[in-house]
């Protein structure tokens, strides 16, 4: 494949990378720079397909359906040109160019800042990993169309399921009412999305020490069952599945039987939420507090809900996540923790043990506790 043909606009700051659709050009994407915030570098790059076919693989798949050999060969060209760029790199794909986008952090995801995957779908059966928690810690914006006829409603209905409950990634999601085409309020907010994160990264610090495995847990054991539906709007809140309100007080009493914990209305949730916060013993590092100036490193919703939110260490979030007993909050990594998750509420005695030993997991985290090793 030749050297990329590429549009470009702005020369400061994270670069943001435009990816068209079939039948489009980079001449087209890169007017979407115009609308979007100062203080990026935009490119668009032409997809290496003749005629403006864009990155989709349509001929023998179908629409969103990348053969996986014209995607990994697609993949690797662009990365030849990637590789060449400085600083933090945040993806938006519309149509295909979503699929191309979806793809690339799929496939690498410690190389990429965010990713906005709009009107599109996740190239599925494309020879990329999709397993849980593959994208856990890198936020996503995702936008589909209501009325969209062009990607097929299952390709976008299991790209809404994986990025909002099992990838891990921390996702903004909004269905608008349109067809294949880029919503104004979608636009805006992307716009609003895309400095929130580049600000957090650019105040970001190391995380520090931080606990590697569970407390009182030889591992995290798998939880059974499908996953509860879990809002996709702030505030984040679990729909269905809900703990009996019995296990919610007895896990209140837990939590805030360890070391220094008190309790009040959290700092950062709904009316009733009762945050869990430490006054004197704030020895762990911001990135272990909902809150950092409250003190508050987790909170349990009121009763109608029964689950919690709390901080963690982005491997042992991606680990609650890829067990089946977390979902990533939408706004972690962009104005909130990258750890940040919501823990389903307990069912049973069982699931009592495992959440109580999360959120104490994350106790030890805020407070700089060193967790005993398991023999």
């Amino acid at each position: 494949m030749n050297e990329p043909v590429v549009e470009t606009r702005g020369a400061e700051g994270p670069l943001v990378v435009l990816l068209h659709g079939r039948g489009s050009r980079e001449t087209e994407i890169i007017g979407i720079a115009d609308a979007l915030p100062g203080g990026f570098r935009y490119a668009a790059v032409r997809a290496p397909i003749a005629e403006g076919g864009g990155f989709a693989w349509f001929a023998n798949r179908g629409i969103g359906r990348p053969a996986p050999e014209s995607l990994r060969t697609t993949m690797d060209w662009f990365r030849g040109w990637l590789d060449r760029q400085r600083g933090p790199v945040l993806l938006i794909g519309f149509s295909g160019g979503a699929a191309f986008a979806g793809g690339l952090v799929l496939d690498d995801p410690d190389r990429f800042a965010g990713a906005a995957i709009l009107y599109g779908t996740l190239p599925f059966d494309a020879g990329v990993p999709t397993d849980p928690a593959r994208l856990a810690g890198l936020p996503v914006f995702l936008a589909h169309g209501e009325y969209d006829q062009v990607i097929p409603r299952d390709l976008q209905d299991r790209t809404w399921r994986y990025l909002t409950a099992e990838s891990g990634a921390p996702t903004i999601a909004r269905r608008d009412p349109v067809g294949h085409a880029i919503a104004p309020d979608a636009l805006a907010f992307l716009g609003g999305w895309l400095p929130e994160r580049a600000g957090f990264l650019e105040r970001r610090r190391a995380p520090g020490p931080q606990p590697a495995r569970w407390d009182g847990l030889g591992e995290l054991p798998l939880r059974t069952g499908k996953r509860p539906d879990v809002s996709v709007t702030i505030p984040q809140q679990q729909l269905t599945g809900n703990a009996p309100a019995e296990l919610q007080e007895k896990l209140f009493a837990r939590i805030t039987a360890l070391p220094g914990v008190r309790s009040t209305q959290s700092a950062i949730s709904v009316p009733g939420a009762r945050g869990f916060t430490l006054a004197d013993e704030q020895a762990g590092p911001a990135d272990a507090y909902l809150v950092p100036r409250a003190g508050e490193f987790a909170h349990l919703h009121p009763r109608t809900d029964g689950s919690l939110h709390v901080a963690l260490p982005v491997p042992l979030a991606a680990e609650a996540i890829e067990r089946g007993w977390a979902v990533a909050h939408p706004l972690a990594g962009i104005r909130l923790t990258p750890g940040m998750v919501l823990v389903y509420g307990p069912r049973d005695e069982t699931e009592l043990d495992v959440v109580t030993a999360i959120v104490s997991t994350s106790h030890a985290w805020a407070t700089g506790r060193e967790l005993p090793s398991v023999s």
